[in-house]
């Protein structure tokens, strides 16, 4: 009985071995990928973000201000920034 438990403890010594290099490879490919200028990307759009509700919230609920320039100035955070934030590339 104890040589079936030292061969299942090999297995899972391999086996979390195996899981390791994998995360740890995911790690190296994600710190090559996110550089300066993407996160530079990223804070202008949390910055165009606040600008879009900041100009929601000014005067009253009729405001076109806040009924129609907001509403595009948050679109173009969400739908253009972000993602060229998040798949913008450094050629090399």
């Amino acid at each position: 009985m104890t040589k079936i438990v030292s061969v299942d403890k090999k297995k899972k010594n391999k086996q979390t071995a195996g899981n390791k290099s994998k995360s740890i490879g995911a790690k190296v490919f994600f710190k090559d990928y996110w550089t300066k200028t993407n996160s530079i990307i990223l804070l202008t759009g949390f910055a165009v973000l606040i600008l879009g509700f900041y100009l929601m919230s000014f005067g009253p609920w009729d405001n076109p201000t806040s009924l129609t320039f907001s509403p595009i100035v948050l679109l173009i955070a969400y739908l253009v920034i972000f993602p060229v934030a998040i798949f913008y590339r450094h050629k090399k």
